[in-house]
């Protein structure tokens, strides 16, 4: 019997991609399926719900993941990428050095926001510096004539902001916390507020009018929303 995205809680948003949202933050994680590959787009917060993310994928594609895409390195996007053993890691370029040196405060950041204390340092103890660092774009692909583009598009939300085009009818846009719907977007110590505006007018270069933007938290969004968010941002920041 075959598994649906709706069989797992998984919403499906254009042929052989789509996302769940995991309770608690209401993160977002995304899927792309390629041929004998699988693209997961952030990992969760903890081991336990990278491995249950894991799970759910293979079950979805049939075939173990291949690689794994960070948006931006905030532990409730990363906690959970250790359980993705073998797959590929990308991430933009700095989040290497967030992972070497400041995982402490990333383990910390987990236990003020309730994540038990041991699940977050068993986390964050295991966290691996990832490998595959964007600059730029790097085009990804996966095989089966699926191809999607990973993008640099920051800094705003953090200094290190990584988008994920997913190609097709619709195109569909990962935006990590760059863009959020279920709330007014957080600016926390590590943002750059005087450049989240430039940001989002990339990711919207990027997706253009007519894709799907997935948000890192909330539900599903057109540009139109994402301009918005943008034109909020640079009048609550104070920059053009």
């Amino acid at each position: 019997m075959t598994v649906t995205w709706e069989d797992l809680g998984w919403e499906r948003l254009a042929a052989g991609a789509g996302r769940c949202r995991l309770p608690g933050w209401d993160c977002t994680v995304g899927l792309v399926l390629g041929e004998g590959t699988a693209l997961v787009v952030d990992a969760g917060s903890s081991l336990a719900e990278g491995a249950r993310l894991r799970t759910e994928a293979q079950e979805l594609t049939g075939h173990r993941v291949t690689h794994l895409a960070l948006t931006h390195p905030h532990f409730d996007h990363v906690l959970g990428a250790p359980a993705f053993a073998g797959a590929e890691v990308f991430a933009a370029v700095g989040t290497d050095a967030v992972f070497a040196y400041e995982r402490e405060e990333l383990r910390l950041d987990a236990v003020r926001h309730g994540l038990p204390a041991p699940e977050a340092e068993h986390a964050a103890d295991a966290l691996a510096v990832p490998r595959r660092l964007v600059s730029g774009e790097w085009t990804l692909d996966l095989g089966g004539g699926r191809q999607v583009l990973l993008a640099n598009v920051g800094p705003g939300h953090t200094a290190y902001d990584l988008a994920v085009l997913v190609p097709g009818d619709p195109e569909v846009v990962f935006c990590g916390d760059l863009v959020e719907e279920s709330g007014a977007p957080q600016a926390g110590s590590d943002a750059v507020p005087a450049q989240w505006p430039a940001a989002l007018d990339r990711l919207l270069a990027l997706g253009g009018e007519d894709a799907l933007y997935v948000p890192g938290h909330g539900a599903v969004v057109d540009a139109g929303f994402v301009r918005r968010q943008r034109d909020e941002l640079a009048a609550r920041f104070g920059v053009s």
